[in-house]
């Protein structure tokens, strides 16, 4: 389903070359959960961006579901992320000029789905928020904005699901929620489940965690 192969990000600063990711190599499984943990900076959301094809590698392939998304031009990595990815932000990436509902309903829209607002208020209802389906995001709190880019990530019932810190702003009883529907996802529709986070009682209910220390995988 996903395959990164000798994998590495570096980027131009005044003294040199920052080597961001070095040689990652993986194989994920089509239906597995994996937790990408490590300590702040150590390259994990760069790796998760790489691997949905938000952004290009200095050096290497990665591969969904056999189709190198590296050797892609944006507007095919923009088409095959429409059929393949769902994508969980840090900071929510939620347009401000929509409501929730219409946040989580515009790749649908786009995909051309003919119930895109009945699908849009099942994964609203399914996070709780069904009450605020007609506020914006500037009238949502950091929480409920954050449940809103679950729902919206749910919505596109996408093979493969990345998720950066996505309890990471919630109180802990949202985030038991939210955590138990991303593994229900993962169940019910065998969908790959892939995050960065810092909570180990989340990368544990994973069937498997990878560490990046200093840009490289280690052995747990």
């Amino acid at each position: 389903m996903l395959k990164a192969s000798n994998l590495c990000q570096s980027v131009q600063v005044n003294d040199g070359m920052l080597h961001i990711l070095k040689n990652i190599n993986l194989n994920i499984h089509k239906g597995e959960s994996v937790a990408i943990i490590g300590e702040s900076g150590s390259g994990k959301t760069t790796l998760l961006g790489l691997l949905a094809g938000l952004d290009t590698p200095s050096k290497g392939d990665v591969f969904i579901n056999n189709i190198n998304i590296t050797q892609m031009d944006e507007e095919a990595r923009g088409k095959l992320r429409q059929d393949y990815v769902g994508f969980v932000f840090q900071n929510f990436q939620l347009l401000e000029s929509l409501t929730a509902i219409e946040n989580i309903i515009l790749p649908l829209e786009v995909r051309g789905e003919e119930n895109a607002e009945a699908t849009g208020l099942f994964y609203l209802e399914r996070v709780g928020l069904n009450n605020r389906a007609h506020h914006y995001p500037k009238q949502l709190s950091g929480g409920e904005q954050q449940r809103v880019a679950i729902a919206r990530a749910f919505a596109c019932e996408a093979p493969i699901i990345f998720a950066d810190e996505p309890t990471g702003n919630l109180d802990a009883e949202n985030g038991k929620k939210i955590a138990d529907l991303l593994f229900q996802l993962n169940q019910e529709k065998q969908a790959t489940l892939i995050l960065v986070t810092h909570s180990m009682v989340l990368a544990k209910r994973c069937t498997q965690q990878i560490k990046i220390q200093a840009g490289e995988l280690v052995k747990l």
